[in-house]
C-alpha cells in the first residue's frame, strides 16, 4: 500500500550537468519503508502536482532515500522546485513504488543506462552486489554529464563499460546481445529513442519480450500532440483534449477523480479502462501484451491515436 511520507532534506550534492543529488530522511531519524531496486518516489512539489524520481540508495532497511534531479527549465516546474530546496526543507512524497524491478530468477542482468537513466540502474547494482547476482552495466552519457560514473566504477569494477561514442555503444550492445547466457534479462533506462533502438536490436537477435525491461526518462508533461475527443461511456458526456494538454489534466478539469501519482507513466496509478479507440501509448508501465490489447491507457502521458477515444468512466 502506498503511504504519504513527510521527509526532510539532509544532504545536497551537485553532480554536474544540472543534476543534483538530494538525500531525504524521516524528521525523527526513524527507519523508512524498504524498497526493491528500480523503485521511485512520487514527490509533491505543488498542490495536485507530483514528479517521480528514482531511488539511488540501498533499499534494505533504509534510514534515508537518495534521488537525483535533473533541472529542466522548460518543464512544469517540479525540477526547478526541487533544485530550490535547502538543507532541512520538508518534502512530502509517496512511499517507494516499484515499476522497474529486477527479475530474481534471471541468470544474468544486463543494465543499460543513458544519461539520467543511470539512477535506477545504480540501485540495481547495489541490490545485485548485496544478493550476489550476476550483472554488467553499459552506461552512455554526454561528455561532462556522467552522473555517478565514479561511484559506478568503484562498485562495478570490470563489470562497467562506458562507451566513448555512439558507434562504440552500438557495437558493444550488439556483442552483448549475441553472447550472453540463456535466461539473461535486459534492463534499459534513459531516453525513449535509446530504449527503442536497443530493444529493436534485442528483438532482431531473438530476445523474447519477457526478458526486456524498460523505463523511459522524459520530462513530466511531455504528453502533448494532436487534439482529440474523449467519450465517457458511463456518464455519456464528452471531454475535449487540446494539443498541449495531458489527457489526465483534461479529465481532472472535467471533474473526474482519476487516481494518479507520478505523472510520468511509470507508477501505474492512473490506469484507466478503454472501451473503444486506438491508443498512443507513451508509458513505461504496461507490458507489450497489455498495449496490444488496447484496453487500458495511462492518461498522464498517453493519448488517443486518432480523433476520439471512449473511456469506461
Amino acid at each position: 500500500m502506498v503511504e504519504e511520507l513527510a521527509l526532510v532534506v539532509t544532504r545536497i550534492r551537485d553532480l554536474g550537468g544540472d543534476i543534483r543529488a538530494i538525500t531525504l530522511a524521516d524528521p525523527e531519524g526513524e527507519a523508512l519503508p524498504s524498497f526493491t531496486a528500480g523503485s521511485h518516489l512520487g514527490v509533491a512539489w505543488a498542490p495536485g502536482q507530483r514528479n517521480s524520481y528514482s531511488l539511488t540508495s540501498s533499499g534494505v532497511m533504509p534510514h534515508e532515500y537518495s534521488i537525483a534531479v535533473r533541472r529542466n527549465d522548460s518543464g512544469r516546474g517540479g525540477s526547478s522546485w526541487m533544485h530550490s530546496l535547502g538543507h532541512g526543507a520538508c518534502v512530502y512524497a509517496t512511499s517507494p513504488v516499484s515499476a522497474f524491478a529486477p527479475v530474481a530468477t534471471a541468470t544474468h542482468h544486463v543494465l543499460v543506462a543513458g544519461g539520467i537513466g543511470v539512477t535506477p540502474v545504480l540501485s540495481h547494482v547495489r541490490e545485485a552486489l548485496t544478493w550476489g547476482r550476476s550483472f554488467e552495466v553499459i552506461y552512455r552519457f554526454r561528455p561532462g554529464a556522467g552522473a555517478y560514473a565514479d561511484e559506478l566504477s568503484q562498485l562495478c569494477g570490470e563489470r562497467l563499460a562506458m562507451p566513448s561514442d555512439r558507434s562504440a555503444f552500438d557495437e558493444l550492445i550488439d556483442d552483448v546481445l549475441t553472447d550472453r547466457p540463456l535466461g539473461t534479462h535486459l534492463y534499459m533506462c534513459g531516453p525513449a529513442q535509446m530504449i527503442a533502438d536497443v530493444a529493436e536490436r534485442a528483438r532482431r537477435r531473438g530476445w523474447p519480450a519477457a526478458r526486456l525491461h524498460a523505463e523511459a526518462f522524459a520530462a513530466a508533461g511531455d504528453a502533448g500532440g494532436t487534439p482529440f475527443r474523449v467519450d465517457l461511456a458511463m456518464s455519456g458526456s464528452q471531454v475535449e483534449v487540446d494539443s498541449d494538454v495531458a489527457l489526465l489534466d483534461a479529465l481532472i478539469a472535467a471533474g473526474l477523480d482519476v487516481p494518479h501519482l507520478c505523472r510520468q507513466g511509470v507508477c501505474g496509478q492512473c490506469a484507466t479502462p478503454v472501451a473503444a479507440g486506438d491508443i498512443d501509448h507513451r508509458d513505461s508501465y504496461l507490458t507489450a501484451d497489455e498495449r496490444n490489447g488496447g484496453r487500458v491507457i495511462m492518461p498522464c502521458v498517453s493519448r488517443a491515436a486518432g480523433e476520439r477515444i471512449t473511456l469506461d468512466l
